[in-house]
């Protein structure tokens, strides 16, 4: 087994702003994607057993909604379109904080150590453009 991602940020806004940035398709569509220089499509239906699909230009990730606690977290698997790779599950967790909402996110059970550092540098670029959008106080 690869190791867990675990990345955790500080974001400049309410936990009710960043949730609805991980679970509005129209919010997400702005920055869930590492390469901003792709088409970026997102169904999402947020609710436990909901599925998700996002469209980044030939790349297709798709899973289901394990958890739902608005405002506070989400957990959902996490699959690759063309891969024989088990879901992987991605936990995120929002808590209130003096100057805003510490995020952690969690992504875990990678095959392989490749996979699992593959996956972190899609995350970071992705978490900056997360950052970015709520600094503008683009999300309303």
């Amino acid at each position: 087994m690869g190791p867990d991602i675990r990345i955790e940020r500080v974001l400049p806004a309410t936990v009710a702003r960043v949730y609805d940035a991980w679970t509005r398709a129209d919010l997400l569509t702005r920055w869930y994607c590492p390469n901003p220089d792709l088409e970026l499509t997102v169904r999402a239906d947020v609710r436990v057993g909901g599925e998700y699909v996002v469209e980044m230009g030939p790349h297709v990730v798709r899973g289901t909604y394990l958890e739902v606690e608005p405002p506070h977290g989400l957990v959902f698997s996490w699959r690759w379109d063309g891969t024989d790779d088990e879901p992987t599950r991605v936990q995120v967790e929002l808590t209130e904080v003096p100057g805003g909402t510490r995020m952690l996110l969690t992504h875990s059970g990678f095959a392989t150590d490749e996979d699992s550092a593959n996956h972190r540098l899609g995350w970071e670029p992705e978490l900056g453009r997360l950052a970015g959008l709520l600094t503008a106080q683009q999300v309303r």
